[in-house]
């Protein structure tokens, strides 16, 4: 797309009022630590100590909020931690520019890798270097400097305090995420009701996945509802799909089609019931007409064959979730997976083992081509320019310019641009709300201090809705600290409207002078999609080959593989489907159908998950000649689509056909399954492939036909595609 039309889609994203469920008494909280610090550092000490209290109760704050799974406390520490080691080193650089800067950029640079870790990581460490920024002005020796860092870090141990003291809705998170989980797939059940091969999105399960990981500490005193549940959810996901499918399950007419769909709609209903369940800590009823429906009669059964197979280990799951719905997660009563006990949960690294994981993390991200690395050295020289800027100007806080550059920048050109408008605009609400309220009230350090707080809470009650929103307040938190330290409006107010958008301006450059594309990316994404799900596919058709709990374990670690690599390329899609310039790489039409034929490629090895046979003795010695062929072609086309050549399934064909010309084929679910999945790799073949005058002309024909899209969207009648 255009850089026009890129910069509206920016502007409409970094505005949107995100639809999400508040959380008050989570913001309250917070708000209440922030407050704690602040009075009696006013009431006791002096402004000055009163503003150092503030950026680390308010940081700290924020950062709890972040999408993690860690205990909150952890995290509030830690960032408080960072803040007050920022302060203190940045003062004893600072007064010196050949010192500063370097340090400056060092230590923004250090915070650019952090993405490499997480998201949470990332943003806390960018508040590091606005601490750094900020509270370098404030001590005049080295000592106050250590009472200032001090004060910062009792900010973040105030947080964590009241987060001990007053948990809110303990492990909630992590049973919101196990809740969506089934609830995704009990919605997935209900849309193959009305379309058979309808697509399942695995983001909630991976989401789930990630919640269950725990440290040792963690695992003693998780609820037990949170144990086995998310099992439950990925062993129905390719039963339900199977059942449902007219291939290899129900006939796509008559009765049994009607029966299939009443046990899906049976299994939707019990599946939102243990979701319910397991979100409140409490029972949750199932229909009684859905209940009567999970009865199998033995003689009026109308599936017949793997259709029946399908529905009769359906309700067998079914039995499971109805059990946890009616238990509520009772200690007990919740069923617990299979094997030895100490290794009944994901193990996350503690704290203190975390080092060698962040080191490997981010040794990997250490290379010319990594979007975590570009972001970092963005983020060092935006920091650095934009302090050297805003110290040749007439301003006294000049640190607001690059500050406002380093909190909006991120990995992806999409959240720079969107966040660096949202700053902007609820920087000039906020400012304008505070300024009003100054005028009208007077300068009152304790009432200032009083509206401080308040912003805070508003602050973090709205952090969830979007970034503008939620600036708005910070903004007008800041004028109402700085007004508490004895700074008059007409002075603040105007410095940080212009800063704020010359750090937002800055932040935007530097993403055009050194941008990370994704679009480029997207064949070595696709590659890795497609080696994922021959390696899952392979695996699947080995447990019918030799059905063992070794295969079966496999099976579950190439799934696992191939959900990575699917969430990778998914995330590279959509941020490049909002970048702008000419196409690079894959065209529009070539990512949306191969994202089509790879979805349905590992469609078909789920279909034939469900079937794999439990019994040593059910093997289908064909389907081990097909595994070698299938993971030895998809392996090879993958290394095809990175060099841009055509993918050939020469291997594919070959076993498929000495498959069907087998004698006494035992499991014509799983050979169906295997045309499935040839007639998928075909489709990506056409997909990819091109003749030489198309390598040629492709892209200026892209370019032509995405000008006509974004004429028909100028109208009204267009949609959004990728564009590179």
């Amino acid at each position: 797309m255009t850089w026009l039309r890129a910069f509206g889609e920016v502007v409409r994203s970094g505005l949107t009022i995100e639809e999400t469920r508040l959380e008050p008494l989570l913001a309250l909280r917070a708000a209440v630590g922030v407050a704690i610090v602040i009075g009696p550092a006013l009431w006791l000490v002096s402004p000055a100590y009163a503003a150092s209290a503030a950026l680390g109760a308010y940081s700290a704050g924020g950062a709890t909020f972040q999408r993690t799974w860690r205990p909150r406390k952890v995290i509030a520490l830690g960032a408080g931690a960072g803040l007050a080691l920022s302060t203190f080193v940045g003062y004893l650089a600072a007064g010196r520019l050949v010192t500063f800067l370097p340090l400056l950029a060092v230590w923004a640079f250090a915070a650019g890798m952090a993405w490499a870790v997480g998201s949470t990581a990332g943003i806390v460490a960018a508040s590091t270097v606005g601490s750094m920024l900020v509270t370098i002005t404030l001590p005049t020796s080295v000592g106050r400097a250590l009472e200032h860092a001090g004060v910062i870090a009792l900010g973040g141990v105030a947080q964590a305090v009241l987060i001990l003291l007053f948990p809110i809705r303990r492990w909630g998170a992590h049973r919101d995420a196990l809740a969506d989980a089934l609830a995704a797939v009990a919605d997935f059940a209900r849309r193959l009701r009305h379309d058979p091969t309808a697509p399942f999105d695995p983001d909630p399960l991976i989401t789930a996945r990630d919640a269950a990981a725990v440290t040792p500490s963690q695992a003693r005193t998780r609820p037990p509802v949170l144990h086995g549940p998310r099992g439950l959810a990925e062993r129905i996901r390719p039963v339900v799909a199977a059942l449902a499918d007219p291939d290899v399950g129900a006939p796509a007419e008559g009765p049994g089609r009607d029966r299939a769909r009443e046990l899906l709609n049976a299994a939707a209903d019990v599946l939102d019931a243990t979701a319910r369940s397991i979100r409140r800590g409490t029972p949750a009823g199932v229909p009684p007409g859905s209940a009567d429906v999970l009865r199998v009669d033995e003689e009026n059964e109308v599936l017949e064959g793997p259709a029946r197979q399908a529905a009769e280990r359906l309700v067998e799951l079914l039995g499971e979730g109805l059990e946890i719905a009616g238990s509520g997660g009772a200690r007990g009563r919740t069923p617990t997976p299979p094997g030895p006990a100490d290794a009944q949960f994901l193990v996350r690294p503690t704290m203190f083992r975390l080092l060698p994981v962040v080191v490997r993390a981010v040794r990997r991200e250490l290379r010319r081509d990594s979007p975590v690395f570009r972001h970092a050295v963005r983020l060092a020289a935006v920091a650095t320019l934009g302090y050297l800027i805003a110290a040749r100007l007439p301003v006294t806080h000049g640190y607001w310019a690059p500050i406002a550059s380093v909190m909006v920048m991120r990995p992806d050109f999409h959240q720079t641009y969107a966040r660096a408008v949202a700053r902007l605009a609820g920087t000039l609400a906020g400012v304008a709300l505070a300024t009003g309220m100054v005028q009208a009230l007077g300068p009152d350090a304790h009432v200032f201090g009083a509206l401080a707080v308040v912003s805070v809470g508003l602050s973090y009650t709205l952090i969830r809705t979007g970034y503008a929103y939620s600036h708005c307040f910070t903004a007008a938190y800041v004028v109402f600290l700085l007004g508490m330290g004895g700074q008059a409006w007409e002075q603040t107010v105007p410095e940080r409207v212009v800063l704020t958008l010359l750090g937002g301006v800055l932040a935007m450059l530097a993403y055009v002078v050194f941008p990370a594309w994704e679009t480029p990316r997207l064949p070595g994404r696709l590659a890795d999609w497609l080696a994922a799900n021959g390696r899952y596919a392979a695996a699947v058709l080995r447990s019918y080959a030799e059905p063992t709990r070794e295969h079966r374990a496999d099976m579950r670690r190439a799934l696992l593989a191939s959900r990575e690599a699917r969430a990778a390329w998914q995330e590279a899609y959509d941020r490049a489907r909002q970048e702008p310039g000419r196409p690079r790489g894959l065209t529009s039409r070539e990512a949306d159908e191969a994202q089509e034929a790879l979805k349905g490629f590992g469609r078909a090895a789920m279909l034939m998950e469900s079937y794999v046979p439990r019994d040593e003795s059910r093997s289908v010695p064909e389907a081990e000649r097909f595994a070698e062929a299938l993971e030895a072609d998809t392996a090879q086309a993958a290394a095809d689509v990175r060099e841009h050549r055509n993918p050939d399934w020469g291997r594919v064909e070959e076993a498929l056909h000495a498959w069907e010309g087998a004698a006494g084929d035992r499991s014509p679910v799983v050979r169906r399954g295997a045309e499935l999945q040839k007639r998928a790799l075909e489709d990506l073949a056409t997909a990819v492939s091109r003749t030489p005058l198309e390598r040629d002309v492709g892209s200026a024909r892209e370019e032509q036909r995405v000008r006509a899209a974004e004429a028909a969207a100028g109208d009204g009648s267009g949609t959004a595609h990728l564009a590179g």
